[in-house]
């Protein structure tokens, strides 16, 4: 099949090197000059494992190509595919659709016979009729479908997320786009993942409501993690044992700073819009968000807790920048709120970070970074785990209980046992977990 993928972005790149590596033929398309140059050179401009070995060894085969020329591949496109950003409005947090109705409009003007668009970017329900109504405004006689297929990346796994899928929704009524996008994704039967189609609507909301859930875990566990340190409890115990009952699952159930990302908090926000534009109120949806709010902003006063009360004149190292482990994406990434509080209470913030420092320093320009984990904790009174890499998990603890001025650490991804930090004779403080005495 052909496909056009209109947008470069993260799930433009990850979907279009996916779909050329089950053996379509797929251009991507994006008007940064740059980045498209940059793309076919074989720099990828985000951090995904293995990704770009993916893109190299499909460009390589000739079935993956980039221009910013969107005319020639979505005439030749059995399927184009938008796959543009659709972030949160300035101001009142409806999902701006400013980049999917520009490009429904260009796509409009290139088509050639009859063409299956599908909206990829995660859109507010009703989007697809909307897509639909300016294609045709501008181009009458244009022959084509529109069908709604929300992707379920997670960042950092996105290319197992989507070569073994938990499911993959399609939203059409048109017989014609059904076959068009069951051939494009036949190669994922040999997986047995779920193909649903349903309606248009009910595929936009489908991916909403299962972010907004998630989310809901995550902030459930959070609030629980605050009860277990109050009453002595191990929240870690407690997610797995209501994680092993399969009505609840155990995926999502770990206790952090909160979430943040490219995804929930956007998608959550404008999920609540979309239900007041509709005289709807989502009250669960609204805690979340209030709730997930103010434990981001509640991790510093945690910190200067730990380190006695006051952080006026201390250096704290945050080991952690990116929102999750495995991306350099900082996206309403929990350390921005945290070292943010850090700043205001008067302490000097070191940082490290794998992958995540270059995009950090356009949100936390005000620290220093460091590029090795030793170096950022040296000298410093505390030591925040933000981000739970995996380079964390295996630092020489009694190494960092050297380098730090004061032996005080807080983990906000319980990546250390409580156990081994009071053997070692430090201050340690996680999330919902009682702090073992020390020696």
């Amino acid at each position: 099949m052909r496909i056009a993928m209109i947008g470069t972005g993260y799930v433009g790149l990850v979907s279009g090197a996916c779909f050329a590596d089950f053996g379509h033929q797929v251009t991507c398309v994006d008007k940064d000059v740059d980045k498209i140059a940059s793309l076919r050179r074989g720099e990828i401009p985000i951090f995904e494992p293995g990704l770009d070995a993916l893109v190299a060894a499909n460009v390589k085969a000739g079935r993956l190509d980039f221009t910013t020329d969107l005319a020639e591949p979505v005439a030749a496109a059995d399927a184009v595919f938008i796959a543009v950003g659709t972030p949160s409005r300035r101001g009142d947090g409806h999902a701006d659709l400013s980049y999917v109705h520009t490009a429904a409009r260009e796509i409009a003007a290139a088509l050639s016979g009859f063409t299956v668009v599908v909206t990829k970017s995660t859109v507010p329900v009703g989007t697809g009729d909307e897509v639909e109504r300016l294609i045709l405004e501008a181009n009458p006689l244009a022959e084509v479908a529109v069908a709604s297929n929300p992707e379920f990346l997670r960042e950092g796994a996105a290319i197992r997320d989507f070569k073994f899928p938990d499911r993959i929704v399609v939203g059409t009524s048109d017989e014609r786009a059904r076959k068009v996008l069951g051939d494009i994704y036949r190669p994922l039967s040999l997986n047995q993942a779920p193909l649903m189609f349903t309606a248009r609507r009910t595929a936009e909301l489908i991916k909403y409501a299962a972010n907004a859930f998630l989310a809901t875990k995550i902030t459930f566990i959070n609030e629980i993690a605050d009860l277990a340190e109050k009453v002595g409890a191990d929240v870690q115990e407690v997610a797995r044992g209501i994680g092993l009952d399969n009505r609840i699952g155990s995926k999502f159930l770990h206790a952090g700073p909160g979430f943040g990302g490219s995804c929930f908090p956007k998608d959550t926000r404008a999920l609540v819009k979309i239900a007041l534009d509709h005289d709807v109120h989502l009250r669960i949806v609204e805690a979340v968000l209030a709730v997930n709010d103010n434990r981001k902003r509640a991790m510093a006063r945690k910190v200067s807790n730990a380190a006695g009360g006051s952080l006026r004149g201390k250096t704290v190292a945050v080991l952690g920048l990116t929102f999750k482990p495995d991306t350099d994406d900082m996206r309403e990434a929990p350390s921005i709120p945290l070292v943010t509080g850090l700043l205001d209470m008067g302490a000097r913030v070191r940082a490290h970070d794998p992958v995540g420092m270059e995009q950090a320093r356009r949100e936390l320009p005000d620290i220093e970074y460091c590029d090795d984990p030793y170096e950022c904790v040296r000298g410093a009174d505390a030591m925040v785990v933000v981000t739970e890499w995996v380079q964390y998990r295996t630092l020489d603890l009694a190494r960092l209980k050297q380098e730090l001025a004061q032996p005080v650490v807080v983990d906000l991804r319980n990546v250390y046992r409580p156990e081994d930090m009071a053997a070692l004779g430090f201050t340690y403080e996680s999330v919902g977990r009682a702090p073992e005495p020390r020696n």
